[in-house]
């Protein structure tokens, strides 16, 4: 502000100012690119073994059931409705 009460107006930013900014700008991008691309990395290395565990424990469990349906056996019996019903 002025002696006379007026607004100046800020001075204009210097070259390296506007370099420093926009460097800083695109540097923050370039890190947040290598951070999606290393989780998106991450990502795919850990998914074929939750598809390698998903396909096991289906197997197992195909496998109870299928154990379970066998005649004369008491440890893996299935709940059947009371008679009558």
């Amino acid at each position: 502000m002025t002696l006379e009460g007026e607004f100046t107006s800020p001075p204009a930013p210097t070259l390296s100012s506007r370099i420093l900014f926009w460097s800083v700008v695109v540097a923050l991008i370039a890190g947040g690119l290598t951070f999606a691309a290393l989780a998106l990395w991450i990502a795919m290395l850990v998914l074929p073994i939750a598809v390698g565990a998903a396909i096991v424990a289906y197997v197992m469990f195909r496998y109870k059931m299928w154990r379970a349906r066998q005649p004369g056996q008491t440890r893996y019996q299935v709940w059947t409705p009371p008679p009558g019903r």
